[in-house]
């Protein structure tokens, strides 16, 4: 094939080797020229960018710009929204000539009198994607690395967990009487004063940063019900965290998303003030529901701010008649929807991440008029001990656009070892719930069929499976129980009660009654059935009986989504009066009801009494009813629970 150029008839003309040679650069700038005059205006050419609605970006600046402002003055910094062109020059002689040329007035003016705070513009990096999260990750964090995945492994900082101890919330006179304080509750007041100071703070740092990264997203997957929240974060990292867990906008709808209903500001690498008012430590989580913002100071963990969007929605959405939980939820073939509820180690994700039902979601979820709908719009899923076997939609989700927090890997291989608790045991993983493959998008469904109620009881008393009464229902959903095993501790001989209201005690706004009160007029509404499972042990305590097998549990739930457990013939258990069915396909008949499987009969009764106790004692906090239901329905629910002779 000819390419056009004969070489050898233009190195045979006369004029010498030097015309020859020039000759034949020509002849081949003709057919490949120089786009470029250097290496930096080549490397220019590589980005293609859209155009622009400059009136938009306008608009969006100044709605940034809002976001930024001192409350104490009437106008927030200027703001521009990704780095200018050539806000840094080129060093190229050439390169910087062109760039000097094509300046605008707004570039040039940000080189002069950039010392004072109020006058320096803020360079803001507003919803990249996700490569672009990475190349600033990767440039300006040292902990940040590509896994062998393609993952983004990063480190939190100090703090590896949440600071439930430092989240404070502002007392003002909307929403003062509405709030849990007190007793059980995670709720700690601050006063207006001190959350102006403590915003201050944090706008200021951020304002003195030489780039900041704001992501404009939503929360709630109903578009009736759906918050606008806006983040304003220091790292990438945190960034990518929320553009992962919030439900990500179209182009359009980030063009008019205007004025955000909620504000993040983690400014979570410089301290709060120790000195100040309500500071109980370096770290302070602060929410302002009439200011309806976040401030975050002290700490780096991404899942503060996770949570925080959550106890904001615990809030909200019950305000507007929308039930908000913290459970996993899915889907049938037939639309039959069914929630879980559970602490840490109940088999909450493992049971929720069900292959012949899509999942609504994994943690988060609001029940309103028109059915359920996921609050987030992605996964935090723990990593520790994760493996393909055991839960491989979680370990193939873990792939370019996944965060990895705190995880410890291979420094050749980049292969993580996730057995590894070096860092610490709480390592997670966030990624969109896209990438789970039996993901229900969008993520909404129908009233739920089924409700499911997980513990992990490690004393071995409680039932493989109950029928839960209404009243039943809303008592165990308050005490919201498990049990943490004996052994992990030096003196720990016993397995040891937790209890934490609704399942999420930490982000609950309003008392727990509020939330089992509308739990159980929903229920009644669309002929919603409880359920209590327990996954732990039996046969004994842990230690000398055995845990109950994930084959059995499933078993379970497949007779409860198939309609055989509403059919079943039931027998009463003792002091908790629980309804346990005679019979389950493919669950041994002696494992249903617990003191069958003892053989020290006496030690199951002290046992049972024992955990009855702890029940009792625990509910005593919420045994007035919080004024979210009558008396007459704070005594049945009471009696709902244990009863000891």
């Amino acid at each position: 094939m000819s390419t056009g150029l004969n070489l050898s008839s233009v190195v045979g003309k006369e004029g010498g080797d030097g015309k020859r040679s020039d000759d034949l650069r020509r002849l081949v700038n003709e057919a490949h020229p120089p786009r470029a005059s250097d290496l930096e205006e080549l490397q220019g050419l590589q980005k293609t960018q859209k155009e622009r609605d400059e009136a938009k970006d306008e608009k969006r600046q100044e709605s940034i710009a809002q976001t930024l402002r001192s409350k104490a003055v009437n106008a927030g910094p200027r703001v521009i929204t990704k780095e200018p062109r050539h806000l840094y020059l080129p060093q190229s002689p050439r390169s910087r000539a062109k760039a000097e040329a094509e300046q605008t007035d707004v570039v040039r003016e940000m080189f002069h009198d950039m010392s004072d705070v109020g006058l320096k513009p803020v360079v803001v990096y507003h919803n990249l994607t996700v490569a672009e999260y990475y190349e600033h990750a990767l440039k300006y964090e040292k902990s940040s690395h590509i896994t062998s995945t393609g993952a983004l492994a990063t480190l939190s900082g100090a703090k590896t967990g949440r600071s439930p101890k430092d989240k404070r919330v502002v007392k003002d006179p909307e929403s003062m009487d509405d709030i849990w304080w007190g007793k059980g509750s995670p709720n700690f007041e601050m006063d207006e004063h001190t959350f102006r100071l403590n915003r201050e703070r944090a706008v200021d740092y951020l304002n003195m940063l030489d780039r900041i990264y704001v992501f404009d997203g939503f929360a709630g997957w109903d578009p009736a019900s759906r918050l606008k929240i806006r983040v304003v974060s220091a790292r990438p990292y945190h960034a990518l965290f929320m553009n992962n867990m919030l439900i990500r906008p179209s182009e359009e709808e980030l063009a008019e998303f205007g004025t955000p209903d909620f504000t993040i500001y983690n400014a979570g690498a410089f301290p709060a003030n120790r000195y100040t008012s309500y500071m109980t430590s370096s770290s302070s989580i602060d929410v302002s529901l009439e200011h309806k913002e976040m401030i975050i100071l002290g700490t780096q963990y991404a899942g503060e701010m996770k949570k925080g969007v959550f106890s904001l929605m615990n809030y909200w959405l019950p305000k507007r008649g929308i039930l908000s939980l913290h459970s996993g939820c899915n889907v049938g073939q037939g639309g039959d929807v069914t929630m879980f509820f559970g602490l840490s180690g109940t088999g909450k994700t493992t049971l929720s991440a069900d292959p012949k039902r899509p999942l609504i979601g994994d943690d988060e979820h609001g029940w309103g008029d028109t059915g359920v709908f996921n609050i987030e719009g992605g996964c935090y899923a723990k990593a520790i001990g994760l493996k393909r076997e055991n839960e491989p939609e979680i370990f193939d989700a873990i792939k370019f656009g996944t965060i990895l927090e705190n995880v410890v890997f291979d420094d050749e291989t980049r292969v993580v070892d996730y057995e590894s608790n070096s860092i610490t045991e709480n390592t997670r993983a966030s990624y969109p719930i896209e990438f789970i493959d039996n993901a229900h998008i969008p993520c909404v469904a129908g009233h739920p069929k089924n409700i499911i109620m997980l513990c992990c009881d490690a004393f071995g008393v409680l039932p493989p499976v109950s029928k839960l009464t209404k009243e039943q229902a809303m008592y165990y959903f308050i005490s919201g129980y498990t049990a943490k095993v004996a052994g992990t501790e030096m003196g720990v001989t016993e397995p040891e009660a937790t209890f934490s209201a609704c399942f999420g005690s930490a982000f609950l706004m309003w008392h727990p009654t509020k939330y089992a009160s509308m739990l159980a007029e929903k229920m009644e509404k669309h002929g919603t059935t409880a359920w209590l499972i327990n996954t732990g042990w039996t046969g004994g305590s842990y230690g000398t009986g055995y845990r109950f097998k994930l084959r059995h549990t499933r078993a379970i739930v497949d007779a409860i989504h198939n309609g055989e457990l509403l059919e079943a013939e039931y027998e009463s258990m003792p002091v908790f009066n629980l309804q346990v069915p005679k019979a389950v396909t493919n669950v041994p008949t002696e494992v249903l009801m617990p003191s069958n499987s003892w053989v020290d009969k006496e030690a199951y009764n002290k046992t049972l009494a024992n955990l009855a106790g702890l029940f009792k004692e625990n509910f005593v906090t919420y045994q007035d009813g919080g004024g979210h239901v009558t008396p007459d329905e704070a005594h049945r629910i009471l009696a709902a629970g244990p009863h000891m002779a």
